[in-house]
């Protein structure tokens, strides 16, 4: 008896661990976002990674993204982070790097350059220190 019971416990337990691994939605977890590289760093895991955790968290509410070509485009919050959502996974095939151009206790604009086989593109972001937690702000494209 208390051998069947073991069994149909542990049965139970791998059937559960097995449907919360496939449940297919993103893992819900709080991302450190006390200092600004930290959310630079986390910024770039989400364009170039596929990084698809605490992008809620990252973005702040009143973020904007534009891309400066021939023909501007503005992208909103909520248009980033269901597009970022969709590329879950997908990493980009570039050299990144970033440079800081100016930091201030609550702000900080930050040169991302992602380096394509044949293009460049340059990222301007702006984060912003909101209640402890740096968000980014915008994001201006541009591309070589």
């Amino acid at each position: 008896m208390k051998t069947l019971l073991k069994t149909c416990a542990t049965a139970a337990l791998i059937v559960i661990s097995i449907c919360t691994m496939a449940d297919g939605r993103p893992e819900k977890r709080t991302i450190n976002l006390s200092m600004a590289k930290l959310a630079l760093d986390h910024y770039l895991e989400v364009i170039t990674e596929g990084e698809s955790i605490g992008l809620e968290q990252l973005f702040a509410p009143e973020f904007c993204q534009r891309i400066q070509t021939e023909k501007s485009k503005s992208h909103s919050r909520s248009e980033i982070i269901n597009f970022l959502k969709k590329q879950r996974g997908e990493k980009l095939n570039c050299i990144t790097s970033y440079q800081v151009l100016e930091q201030c206790p609550n702000s900080m604009i930050a040169k991302v350059t992602l380096k394509f086989e044949n293009f460049t593109m340059t990222d301007l972001v702006t984060l912003i220190n909101e209640d402890g937690a740096w968000k980014v702000l915008t994001s201006v494209h541009t591309y070589q």
